[in-house]
């Protein structure tokens, strides 16, 4: 009986560890970050506001939050806001995506992680089994990909300057307040596009982490 416990107690040991480490946060970000687009050479940044589509109008709140977690980013590469559209040089339009894929893993204390059962050409197949019932179903710490985009616009002309895309993986559970440094990222080689997709580390403050 101690052997058993011991068993099942490893694997719910490292779910908890891991909820640990997703609650404290990283110290750093490294993202994947996919920039396109030609600004003018000799261009400089100037002034912007933000252009919202129909759809996030109607979730002005929540856009409200995004666009702020993006003024750092836009600030630290030179652009500086202003309240009136006629008076910005550009507009920027940002968005962000979440994907959430939830695990699930199977474990037996006889026969390990799949059960009397294992993976084969075709779906899952019995290997035998014994008296009982004695696999479990435990979820695992789901797969998180977070994903910010931002796209600048010429106001007069409408052509798009400069196009950018930052995305993060990690386990645990998607938090808001990683995306201004998603946005830091995206915006990192600002007006470069480099090469595409690359990764980009951004440090995390200590009082943020």
């Amino acid at each position: 009986m101690a052997r058993l416990s011991a068993h099942l107690c490893k694997p719910l040991a490292c779910v908890a560890l891991a909820s640990l480490a997703a609650c404290a946060g990283p110290q750093s970000l490294t993202s994947q970050v996919s920039s396109y687009g030609s600004w003018p050479e000799g261009r400089k940044p100037g002034s912007y506001v933000f252009e919202r589509l129909p759809s996030q109008q109607a979730q002005a709140q929540e856009q409200d939050k995004l666009e702020a977690a993006a003024q750092p980013a836009l600030a630290a590469a030179g652009f500086a806001q202003v309240a009136e559209a006629d008076k910005a040089d550009v507009t920027v339009q940002v968005g962000s995506r979440v994907r959430i894929d939830q695990r699930a893993r199977y474990y037996d204390p006889f026969w390990g992680p799949y059960g009397p059962w294992h993976p084969g050409v075709g779906g899952w197949w019995g290997g035998g089994g014994r008296g009982g019932i004695s696999f479990s179903m435990a979820l695992e710490p789901p797969y998180v990909q977070m994903t910010v985009d931002l796209l600048i616009r010429d106001r007069k002309g409408n052509q798009v300057l400069y196009e950018t895309h930052a995305r993060y993986d990690r386990l645990g559970a998607a938090d808001e307040r990683l995306l201004p440094y998603l946005f830091e990222a995206a915006m990192k080689d600002f007006p470069y596009h480099a090469v595409s997709p690359r990764e980009v580390t951004v440090i995390i403050p200590a009082d943020n982490r």
